[in-house]
């Protein structure tokens, strides 16, 4: 699952990841971090040629980046990253990630404030799409007019806030806003969405075009998607920038972590992008050959436990409270990380590159304790009954948690979660699913009680406002749009968050930022509960800046790399 923090969809002014290239890396840890890493030397000569194979853990399940069905991190990483041309990139600086111009821009943007705020992007004359058309202005029009009038839109955020784009010059593209939006350069032509070629899109049907794949492209790739099997890059051969070292790069589909590790440790693949399943963990820490390595908590991901707050009984607030205390998260964490030096719970919903945007403390005030869970089920007009379950009304108190079929991690989560919540007096059942059906119908649709999956950032800013705004809850009046698929609705938290978005200022984001956090743990919104650490293992033949990048993933410089002959 992606998260767009339109400045998302996040990672914002200073988030330090662990990027592993020799040469180049950061070390610095948040309150809760844990971090390994041994890399290849970026210093060592890339030969030209070669082909790499790299294990991917999910299908993505459509590739129209602005719809609401590429909500695959997976997706973005291998194809989205890779073929759009982007006004921003999100790049290491020292110990802390910066935007950086991208080589579509001749510059910085130029930001006015006064009388309305005006970006206005200088588009490099070198920039052209694959079939050598030049990128332009109009490109940079037609995106904004496909997101912020479209229908079936992943996210809006940011591009709602734009009123107009001067697209008169095609060299320049002159963005002018309704009201102030801090996020820009994050969320608007960047990582998430990049931009999009009209001369090839406008006036038809963009989402047939592009949902099953495309073979445009104005990034250094190009790519074919074989459905159920891989993704394949070959170079674009009019890219304008750095042309690759490979001549192809195949992500086979493996989505079984326990069988993606396999294939690496038997040589199938070159490279693996896992989640922390505890088995592989395991495995990891009893040594690999020939094998570098990258684990992080210092990341722009975030797990919890989603609360759809208008399903009942979780419309009680007094009901989310009382699962805030029946929760031993310290318990759980130590239990799925814990060997990784992983062991404290997430305590906001800022995730840890961003921890300066939230309060850290927020969630700490829930911690197990099934007298103050007794209290709140009390009062809300729960009994207990002999089977030890509270019930009202005659009915059980009995709650269902979806997540995503054969995940060991999460299926792990939910036995221990089964556990807790039968010793705090709720039936708790599992009923996991299909990425595809999770993420692309049942949580938007809102037909859930309880979720378990991570948000990963793929924008550089702490705005929440995308996951918890009133505005954001997708409805027939917004298109089905928005990724407030919890339905929360805390008028402070959608006050807080908003400002986050709109003011310029990072001190007034930073105190906005905390105290929605802390309206939005009152009411237990959801509850947060790790920071999912990364994992990056590769081959030692594969060689050039191999590296985790938190907001662009791991495959953002995928150009540089190499295999040795």
């Amino acid at each position: 699952m992606r998260r767009q923090r339109r400045g998302l969809m996040l990672l914002c002014a200073l988030f330090s990841i662990l990027l592993v290239a020799a040469a180049c890396s950061s070390s610095k840890k948040s309150n809760t971090s844990a971090s390994t890493s041994s890399g290849s030397s970026s210093s060592q000569a890339v030969p030209d040629g070669g082909e790499l194979v790299i294990g991917a853990e999910q299908e993505p399940d459509c590739t129209d980046w602005i719809d609401q069905c590429a909500g695959s991190s997976w997706g973005t990483w291998m194809a989205g990253v890779t073929t759009l041309p982007r006004a921003y990139d999100v790049v290491l600086n020292g110990d802390k990630y910066e935007y950086k111009p991208s080589i579509l821009l001749t510059g910085e943007a130029q930001l006015t404030t006064s009388p309305k705020q005006v970006v206005t992007y200088h588009i490099n004359p070198q920039a052209k799409w694959s079939d050598g058309q030049p990128i332009t202005s109009h490109d940079f029009k037609y995106t904004w007019d496909q997101i912020a009038h479209g229908t079936n839109i992943y996210d809006r955020s940011g591009y709602d806030h734009v009123e107009s784009v001067d697209d008169s010059d095609p060299a320049t593209a002159v963005v002018t806003f309704s009201s102030p939006y801090a996020a820009w350069k994050g969320n608007l032509f960047s990582v998430q969405f990049g931009v999009l070629p009209s001369h090839l899109l406008e006036g038809k049907d963009r989402d047939a075009l592009m949902k099953d794949g495309y073979d445009w492209s104005g990034g250094p790739w190009t790519f074919k998607w074989e459905k159920g099997t891989s993704i394949t890059l070959t170079p674009n051969p009019n890219y304008w920038g750095p042309k690759p070292h490979l001549t192809k790069v195949t992500f086979n589909f493996v989505t079984d972590t326990s069988a993606e590790f396999q294939a690496f440790k038997t040589g199938q693949v070159d490279a693996i992008y896992p989640q922390p399943q505890p088995d592989v963990i395991d495995q990891i820490n009893a040594g690999l050959p020939d094998t570098n390595k990258s684990i992080t908590d210092f990341t722009g991901n975030l797990e919890a436990l989603w609360m759809n707050n208008a399903a009942p009984p979780l419309d009680d607030v007094k009901v989310r409270q009382a699962i805030g205390f029946i929760v031993d998260r310290d318990a759980l964490v130590q239990r799925l990380f814990g060997s990784v030096g992983v062991n404290n719970p997430m305590q906001t919903f800022e995730e840890n590159v961003l921890k300066d945007f939230g309060d850290t403390t927020a969630f700490a005030q829930y911690k197990k304790d099934l007298t103050k869970s007794d209290q709140l089920l009390t009062s809300a007009g729960y009994t207990k009954g002999s089977d030890g379950i509270y019930a009202k009304n005659g009915q059980k108190l009995s709650l269902t948690v979806q997540s995503t079929a054969g995940n060991k991690r999460r299926e792990l989560t939910e036995q221990i979660l089964q556990d807790q919540f039968k010793q705090g007096g709720i039936d708790l059942t599992v009923d996991n699913h299909k990425s595809g059906d999770l993420f692309g119908q049942i949580l938007p649709g809102g037909n859930f009680q309880l979720a378990i999956y991570a948000q990963v950032l793929t924008a550089f800013d702490p705005t929440l406002c995308n996951l918890f705004c009133i505005k954001n809850i997708p409805s027939a009046a917004n298109g089905n749009s928005g990724n407030n698929w919890t339905r929360t609705n805390i008028p402070e938290a959608d006050k807080q968050y908003t400002i986050v978005d709109e003011n310029l200022d990072d001190n007034a984001r930073m105190t906005a930022g905390k105290a929605g956090d802390k309206a939005l743990a009152d009411q237990m919104g959801s509850l947060p509960l790790d920071p999912l650490p990364n994992m990056l293992l590769w081959h030692t033949k594969v060689l050039g800046p191999v590296g985790q990048n938190a907001i662009m993933g791991p495959f953002f410089n995928l150009e540089q790399w190499g295999i040795q002959h």
